[in-house]
């Protein structure tokens, strides 16, 4: 008789496990923490304004006029923009599903820089001078965007402690 070598059997993670481990993995760093609550705190009030008409705002019915009459948007894409700056900027404070929401107001940023500010250059309209704002703040919550979604929530997250459950 041959002798065999017993090997542990394989363990199969499910794929939808995997995804999750990927998306909610992080680390204790603080510099995701920062990023992440820092674009939801300032993405926050954006959102309230969409979509309940706080600060001013125009509320849900009103903002998805304008992004499906005025600007062009299909009435899906102007419903996500609403999410991701309103759910998606308060899942971000709590470091809940922090790439994903990330993502969501960095597609929001760089489709606002392509539709509407683009055409006004980089400089914001402090004077007033201009016809419209430029995109500089644009470009500042998607470097912020950026970090989260490579870096993950960092400390102090939702994220983090579901990643540890499902290790």
């Amino acid at each position: 008789m041959s002798s065999l070598t017993q090997t542990a059997a394989p363990t199969f993670e499910s794929p939808l496990k995997r995804v999750a481990h990927r998306l909610l993995a992080t680390d204790g760093s603080t510099v995701p923490a920062i990023a992440r609550i820092t674009l939801g705190a300032v993405m926050l009030p954006h959102g309230l304004q969409k979509a309940f008409g706080m600060f001013g705002g125009y509320g849900f019915e009103g903002t998805m006029g304008f992004f499906t009459e005025t600007v062009g948007l299909p009435w899906i894409i102007a419903f996500l923009a609403i999410v991701a700056e309103s759910a998606g900027a308060l899942a971000l404070i709590v470091g809940a599903a922090s790439r994903l929401a990330a993502f969501g107001i960095g597609s929001v940023m760089l489709g606002a820089i392509v539709t509407t500010h683009l055409e006004h250059g980089f400089f914001m309209n402090w004077a007033g001078s201009q016809a419209g704002e430029g995109f500089e703040f644009h470009l500042l919550a998607i470097g912020l965007a950026a970090i989260v979604m490579v870096a993950g929530a960092g400390r102090a997250s939702i994220d983090r402690r579901l990643a540890a459950r499902l290790a």
